[in-house]
């Protein structure tokens, strides 16, 4: 003899096997509701340039900006934007701090205006300092901040915007660069790269003066010469 199943349960088994009851035309298995964003997408996500994405796990060293044997003119010539702003005294480093508040000087200049602003290095240097009256030794100090090392004629910022007039750009990079230390200059899109402190425009070539230099004997040499009054 069966048991008797009471009356509510069985109106309540009734329902529940209905509703899992696939419809026609429908899959009986159930998938995760779809994520609202893309999965793929082209647009690359934001990054912190003022903080390596590793952090700090070993002491740099101070360094200097790397500079090709023979001069290299990388990094020299706006590549994304219309205008940019390149240094063009000496290489140096730079803080994160200050980085950061020149970023923010171009911001407040073109506050209103549709434009999209590039950077062209980062802070991945981590710099160590030690407390006053420290006796050497015992160590190379502990972290303090990040800088980037840039070298000479590198540009720093990029900008491109609709309907930007050339010196509201010109006004927000000077801006930028008292803020910055070193002198910098104002960069459009096709100027000639510049290998150390010299453009590479006019007769002057990349080949040419990666070339070494000729040493001319001495009678040419000699003939350059102004000539003397005889005594």
């Amino acid at each position: 003899m069966k048991p008797r199943i009471p009356a509510p349960l069985q109106i309540a088994h009734h329902c529940k096997s209905t509703h899992n009851t696939p419809k026609l035309g429908t899959s009986p298995f159930s998938f995760p509701p779809r994520p609202t964003g893309r999965q793929f997408s082209t647009t690359p996500c934001p990054h912190n340039w003022l903080a390596p994405k590793r952090g700090h796990t070993q002491k740099n060293r101070k360094g200097r900006p790397h500079v090709p044997t023979g001069g290299s003119t990388k990094g020299t010539t706006v590549v994304w934007g219309d205008y940019g702003l390149r240094m063009r005294d000496h290489d140096r480093r730079i803080s994160a701090k200050q980085l950061s508040v020149a970023e923010e000087t171009i911001k407040r200049r073109l506050r209103g205006e549709r434009y999209r602003l590039f950077t062209r290095v980062c802070a991945n240097i981590g710099v160590y300092t030690k407390g006053n009256e420290v006796r050497m030794g015992k160590g190379k100090g502990s972290f303090d901040y990040w800088a980037a090392r840039v070298p000479v004629s590198r540009i720093l910022f990029e900008l491109k915007g609709d309907n930007l007039h050339e010196q509201v750009v010109r006004d927000a990079f000077r801006l930028a660069g008292n803020k910055l230390p070193g002198l910098y200059e104002f960069a459009r899109k096709g100027d000639p790269p510049v290998m150390g402190i010299t453009k590479v425009d006019g007769g002057a070539t990349l080949e040419e003066m990666k070339k070494p230099r000729i040493k001319l004997p001495m009678d040419a040499t000699a003939g350059r010469l102004p000539a003397t009054a005889a005594v």
